[in-house]
């Protein structure tokens, strides 16, 4: 049971050693393995293989195979003891013999488990590695010539090569060439199992690649132990007549061997698409990959000390013959024929190879190169690849791996010649791939910055292992990537090298005035990519100078496609500091502006004029946002070509437009202001500073000549592009950065004069004052400097807040005609909400909503509601002003922050959007109400007479009804108030407040009596208070007096039309109020008491009693004071009954009034009789005697009287 559990592998002791310490197994021999190795182009091969186990080193040193191993006097091979030191020698056969029927085992017992394949397996390992040693450690140097053996072992040494060399040969024979192996036995190389188990056929196929190597290994050892004497098989000479030596058999075994790899990474390539030529590698695992890596160090090695050939001299006679179609060497027999695409798998192939240089003798990939290069053979194939009738798809392919060797050998300037010959006569092609559908497709760059981003990528080389460089086969053309060789060629030495010289004279030479004339659109791209990335790696001014120099050769009317790529091409080079392109570029600009200026030019030549005139803004803005300091000639690409652009522009070109120059002036001042911070960093060199800051006011100057008048000209259209307000923002910060740059018609105050232009003038409309404003007023440094020169030119802020006020009043006319909101509208909400928020933010619009104890909610406010809350403000402020001066001084900035309002409202008025008429009837009718002692004022009036006249007493009224109705009440309170405290106008004033009461209370009256629409009438909501104040119970005079005046007046005996609806609002008044003044009260009541005594209807006569029993109980004295007696002398002799009826009612609410006129009635009974001269009326005394009835005492103290008449 023990036996079957081996000793524990575990340090330093194991459970099963014995009392000492237990022997260590011996290690393993290296081999090949892909066990634990991952497929990584640069990773390290396998830990148990021969490089990283140090045997090829030991090998190419000449060291011990295994200093470490076969110490001991006997070794055990293939379970046999024999004597380590003369194992070999003396049994050669004998071993060598057995060692071959252990591969025959292996390969007959397949289907064995695989722990008995990989022990078989072993014993051969091991069994070589002593041969190496014993080769190493016990053979001696061949004796002097002539020298006989004096000892039979002697002999048996002298015998020993020979013998050693036909066994070897034996074992080559019977073990075949890689390509003769069984199919079973080759479709091991694509298990892709990464564990342990592997089957039998895969351990003898990695046995047949540790012979083949072995073998080389063992021939070189024996070489190097014969010190050059050539070892001839003398039995295999005697047997067939043959030559065979460790020389030939070494070779021959060799080109088998590569020739077999060779055939294996033939039948990989047919399924490698273009697009993985470097993501896809020859090797089937990585012990074919370690043993490729083998061979090129042992056969370098060789080439250097031997002086035989190297690895390259091998592969290049294996794969001439590949590419030119003969058939190979004798030497490479059984090459197989079948290859789709020799001359590819030739680039694929020699390109990994080239790869796999960079692999130490450790098996670590290393920065120094290991292997030659091999140039000669790589210009071979480039002349094969630069043939017409290779394809794009290959040709790619074939250029991208030619970079692939540039970045492994250093570029070659004959490769450069060789692929420039070529693309010089196909500049114009499309270099592209169709299969690879929108990325093959050829596209020009848009703009100079991506030109030069794209000659910029080509010469910034990612490394070899890459993605970028992996999959270059999808994102750049055959043509790119030459320029990445060429770039890379350029930059191999400093400048004015030889290889620069030559480079740029044969690219000069290629170019005359016909082939310039001749290339299209994508060649003239080709031209501008190819000196761009000459012009990056060496002498700029001389490469931008011919570049100039051709572009020149083309015809002044050339296509506008050809133009756009020209100018693309100069601001290309302007980007890399040539600044004499400037010129040049400025005057071809400026001649086609005119030409699309001009009104003879037909719409269809302007539509393609356009191209190159967008592009040429769109190069000119990436110029000024790539330049750190506009320190060059910038402005001289801000032309005069400018004024002739802008005028012509439709909407989308004058968008573009603007949007360039928002990007000129945002860059202008970016740098600008680096500058001045960085001054006093340079105090050291004030000149240069100096410098710098007449570059930019020479900028300044261009953009204030060329673009700011056209600005100023648009301003007020109604209709104006949305940018125009960027642009002129951008102008005016420009103007607080660098004032002196602006124009004299600007000074002394640029900043004022501009936003007077575009944000405080009356006539521009609101969607630009709103934008322009929002970006001003959130500039700090913009407030503070309008804050410090208020006093000097009037309150800026004022003008400000002006503005905004206008805008707000008339944000509703950028609607559309049914009401819906148009693009312009939304915009104007949106900016008009951002407006709203930074006005309120205003120092001085601030001071006045703190001083008014109001303060602006946290959340987001609506512009109306914010100006309501701003009206109030300044009323409030105002009324709290006790000094003459300082409310006058108010008065005037009142009245300059609502500037000519009735002027801002007249579009409404006439216009059909509710919405609007409501928002300017309420903004008004605020002012009206909070800022009536303000209004009554001198300066003020005539405001008011004007709202009162335009608003409230127009000849017609109209659309306006709605909105009216919903303000009247903020304009009867203002006005009551306004006439009230006015000095000089108040007579007039209250005159108006009766118009404007009698005109509205007929105007909303129902003609018949309804409590819905009486509760609402706008004349009452304004009389009515919760408590009552002084200037209420003024207004609710004014209303009952205009009342009783216009409403209630019996014209004889007649009621007034809708009294009903009077009554009914009469009613409502007293009920609504608390009033107890006598004199207030006294007004309605004789009308009350003529309803109640003249009127029977029903609902008249209650309302009318109703309304008298209101008065007399809220103020007997207002019943006794007159009211009363003036009905009783006004209807004596014709209504006394209806009288003493009335009387009646009267006396039930309160006796005492009626009392009060006992006398008076008395004397009216008898003046009435008198009158008739008929005596008594009996009918009369009656009716009076029931009234008498009901007056207490002094009554019946009457009734007696009238009994002793």
């Amino acid at each position: 049971m023990a036996d079957d559990f081996s000793q524990s592998l575990t340090p330093p002791v194991s459970p099963f050693a014995a009392d000492s310490l237990c022997e260590l197994t011996p290690a393993q021999p290296p081999c090949f393995s892909c066990s634990e190795t991952k497929d990584d182009p640069t990773g390290a091969l396998s830990t148990e293989g021969y490089a990283s186990r140090g045997s090829l080193k030991r090998l190419v040193l000449q060291l011990d195979p295994a200093p470490a191993e076969y110490e001991t006097d006997t070794v055990e091979i293939f379970g046999f003891p024999w004597v380590t030191e003369t194992a070999l020698i003396e049994s050669t056969k004998w071993v060598l013999r057995i060692y071959k029927y252990h591969p025959q085992c292996l390969s007959v017992q397949a289907g064995n488990l695989h722990y008995e394949a990989e022990q078989l397996r072993q014993q051969c390992i091991s069994f070589l590695q002593f041969v190496k040693v014993s080769l190493h450690r016990y053979v001696d140097p061949p004796s002097t010539l002539g020298a006989c053996p004096s000892h039979p072992y002697e002999e048996l040494e002298a015998q020993f090569p020979s013998a050693l060399l036909e066994e070897l040969f034996g074992i080559t024979l019977l073990i075949g060439r890689l390509k003769d192996l069984p199919a079973n036995v080759q479709s091991a190389l694509t298990i892709q199992n990464q564990g342990k188990i592997f089957p039998p056929s895969w351990h003898l196929l990695h046995l047949h690649f540790d012979i083949h190597w072995s073998v080389l290994e063992i021939l070189h050892l024996l070489g190097h132990k014969m010190q050059g004497q050539v070892v001839y098989a003398h039995q295999f000479v005697n047997l067939t007549g043959e030559n065979l030596t460790d020389a030939s058999l070494f070779e021959e075994h060799l080109c088998n061997l590569l020739c077999d790899l060779t055939g294996l990474a033939i039948g990989k390539y047919s399924k490698v698409r273009p697009t993985e030529t470097l993501s896809s590698h020859p090797y089937l695992c990585s012990c074919t990959k370690e043993l490729w890596v083998l061979l090129m160090h042992l056969l370098e090695y060789r080439s250097k000390v031997l002086h035989t050939q190297s690895f390259w001299s091998y592969m290049n006679l294996l794969l001439g013959s590949l590419v030119s179609g003969k058939p190979a060497a004798e030497q490479f027999s059984g090459l197989p024929t079948n290859c789709k695409d020799p001359l590819g798998f030739t680039w694929w192939l020699v390109t990994h190879l080239a790869m796999l240089g960079q692999y130490s003798q450790n098996g670590m990939i290393q920065n120094e190169k290991h292997l030659d290069s091999n140039w000669a053979f790589a210009e071979v194939l480039l002349k094969l690849t630069c043939n017409p009738k290779v394809t794009e798809e290959h040709l790619r392919m074939h250029v991208h791996c030619c970079l692939s060797l540039c970045l492994l050998w250093g570029p070659s300037t004959s490769a450069v010649s060789t692929l420039w010959e070529y693309y010089s006569k196909n500049l114009s092609a499309s270099f592209t791939v169709p299969w690879l559908g929108i990325s093959g497709l050829v596209t020009l760059c848009k703009t100079p910055l991506a030109l030069l981003s794209q000659a910029r990528g080509c010469c910034s080389l990612s490394p070899l292992y890459s993605p970028e460089h992996t999959q270059l086969y999808c994102s750049a053309n055959s043509f790119h990537i030459f320029l990445r060789v060429l770039a890379l060629c350029l930059a191999q030495d400093g400048a004015g090298g030889v290889p620069q010289r030559q480079i740029k004279g044969r690219i000069y030479s290629k170019f005359s005035s016909r082939k310039m004339q001749e290339l299209s659109e994508t060649g003239l791209n080709n031209f501008l990519l190819l000196f761009l990335v000459v012009a990056h790696q060496v002498e700029l001014e001389d490469v931008a100078s011919r570049a100039s120099e051709l572009l020149g050769l083309l015809p002044s009317n050339c296509l506008p496609g050809h133009r756009t790529l020209v100018w693309r091409g100069h601001l290309s080079l302007i980007f890399l500091d040539v600044g004499a392109q400037a010129s040049w570029l400025a005057s071809s600009f400026n001649e086609t502006a005119k030409e699309f200026y001009n009104k003879t030019t037909e719409v269809s030549r302007k539509l393609a004029l356009w191209g190159p005139l967008g592009s040429y803004l769109d190069g000119v803005s990436e110029v000024f946002e790539t330049s750190t300091s506009l320190s060059l000639s910038e402005e001289k690409l801000l032309n005069e070509g400018f004024n002739w652009l802008l005028p012509a522009c439709r909407q989308s070109e004058l968008n573009s437009a603007l949007g360039f120059l928002q990007i000129v002036l945002a860059q202008l001042r970016r740098v600008h202001q680096r500058s001045v911070q960085s001054a006093p960093t340079l105090a050291w060199a004030p000149t240069t500073s100096n410098v710098v800051k007449e570059r930019h006011l020479a900028v300044a100057a261009a953009l204030w000549a060329h673009f700011f008048p056209f600005l100023r000209s648009i301003g007020l259209s109604q209709t104006p592009p949305a940018q125009l307000a960027d642009a002129a923002a951008g102008f005016t910060l420009l103007a607080l950065d660098l004032p002196s740059s602006a124009p004299q018609d600007l000074q002394p105050n640029p900043v004022q004069s501009i936003m007077q232009c575009f944000g405080w003038d009356d006539m521009i409309h609101p969607v630009l004052v709103t934008r322009y404003l929002s970006h001003l007023l959130q500039n700090s440094e913009l407030v503070s400097s309008l804050s410090s020169a208020g006093a000097a030119l009037g309150s800026a802020h004022g003008s400000s807040v002006r503005a905004w006020f206008r805008c707000v009043l008339q944000q509703h006319l950028c609607k559309n005609p049914d009401g819906c909101d148009s693009r312009t509208a939304r915009a104007v909400e949106e900016h008009l909400c951002e407006l709203t928020r930074l006005v309120l933010r205003l120092p001085e619009v601030d001071s006045l909503l703190q001083r008014a104890g109001l303060k602006p909610p946290a959340s987001r406010l609506e512009p109306a509601s914010a100006l309501e809350m701003f009206i109030k403000a300044v009323g409030c402020v105002y009324s709290g002003l006790q000094a003459l001066s300082e409310r006058s001084a108010m008065v005037t900035r009142a009245l300059n922050y609502i500037g000519d309002i009735l002027k801002y409202i007249k579009p409404l008025l006439v216009s059909k959007n509710q919405e609007g008429l409501q928002l300017a009837y309420r903004a008004v009718g605020c002012i009206v109400k909070h800022w009536s002692p303000l209004l009554a004022t001198s300066k003020a009036q005539q405001l008011l007479f004007r709202i009162v006249d335009g608003l409230l007493l127009p000849n017609h009224l109209t659309q306006q009804d709605k909105a009216l109705k919903e303000s009247l009440p903020l304009y009867l309170q203002g006005l009551s108030v306004a006439s009230s405290v006015c000095q000089s106008q108040g007579t007039h004033l209250k005159q108006q407040l009766r118009s404007v009461t009698s005109r509205y209370l007929d105007h909303f009256l129902p003609a018949s009596p309804s409590m819905g629409v009486i509760a609402n009438h706008p004349v009452l909501l304004s009389a009515c208070e919760a408590r009552s104040t002084t200037q209420g119970a003024a207004l609710r005079r004014t209303i009952l007096e205009v009342l009783c005046e216009s409403f209630l007046r019996f014209k004889g005996y007649a009621p007034t039309p809708r009294l009903a609806p009077v009554l009914m609002f009469l009613l409502e008044l007293l009920r609504r109020n608390s009033d107890s003044d006598p004199v207030l009260l006294t007004l309605p009541l004789p009308s009350l008491l003529r309803c109640v005594m003249l009127i029977n209807e029903p609902q008249v006569k209650k309302m009318s009693i109703d309304a008298v029993q209101l008065v007399v109980e809220r103020c007997a004295a207002a019943s006794r004071e007159g009211p009363c007696e003036q009905m009783i002398t006004e209807n004596e002799g014709a209504y006394d009954r209806q009288i003493y009826s009335v009387l009646e009612t009267v006396a039930v609410l309160d006796s005492s009034v009626v009392q009060a006129l006992i006398p008076d009635l008395s004397l009216s009974l008898r003046n009435t009789e008198h009158k008739r001269g008929l005596g008594k009326n009996i009918a009369l005394r009656n009716a009076y005697k029931k009234l008498l009835s009901l007056l207490g005492e002094r009554g019946q103290a009457e009734l007696d009287t009238l009994e002793m008449d």
